[in-house]
C-alpha cells in the first residue's frame, strides 16, 4: 500500500476498494466578476467566473483573484441570477466555497505586462452562502424540490 493510500484510508475512514479523495476547499468573501460561458474546442461549454477574494486587515484589504469553473448546481443558478448585476457593473459580494485549486501559468497579451508571465489560481466554484448587490442582501434561490420521478418507489 502506498503512503498516499495509507494516509487516505486513515484520514477519511474509506475502506479499501472504495474511491477516496483529498478535498481542498477554500472559504471566503469576495467580489464576483467576469461571468461568462466558456466554449472549449473539445468538450462541453461551461459557466465560469472570477472572484477577487478579500483577505487581511479590513482597514487595508488585499485581494487574491480566483478564475473558476462554476460546478455546483445551486451555484450555477445563483451565478446566472447575479450575471445581470455583474454585467451592469454593480458591486456584487458573495460568500463562497471553492475546491480543487491549482496554479496555471499564462503570458500577458495586453497592457503594461504584455509578454510577461503571470499566474492564475484556477478552481471550481462549489457553493455560494450569501450575496450582496450594492451592499444590499440578496435572497438566494432555494434548492429546487426533487421531482416525483427522483423519489423512491413506494
Amino acid at each position: 500500500m502506498s503512503q498516499a493510500q495509507s494516509l487516505s484510508q486513515s484520514t477519511t475512514g474509506t475502506p479499501a476498494g472504495e474511491k477516496a479523495f483529498f478535498d481542498l476547499h477554500v472559504n471566503g468573501v469576495g467580489y464576483l466578476n467576469r461571468i461568462r460561458e466558456v466554449k472549449p474546442r473539445k468538450g462541453q461549454p461551461f459557466m465560469a467566473c472570477s472572484i477577487s477574494a478579500m483577505r487581511g486587515d479590513p482597514n487595508d484589504v488585499e485581494y487574491t483573484k480566483f478564475d473558476l469553473r462554476v460546478t455546483g448546481g445551486e451555484a450555477k443558478r445563483i451565478i446566472a441570477m447575479l450575471k445581470p448585476e455583474v454585467d451592469g457593473k454593480k458591486p456584487v459580494v458573495i460568500g463562497f466555497r471553492i475546491g480543487d485549486i491549482y496554479p496555471e501559468l499564462f503570458t500577458y497579451e495586453r497592457g503594461e505586462k504584455v509578454g510577461q508571465q503571470g499566474v492564475a489560481i484556477k478552481g471550481r466554484l462549489l457553493k455560494i452562502g450569501f450575496a450582496k448587490v450594492d451592499g444590499q442582501a440578496v435572497t438566494l434561490p432555494a434548492e429546487p424540490p426533487q421531482s416525483h420521478s427522483d423519489s423512491t418507489a413506494q
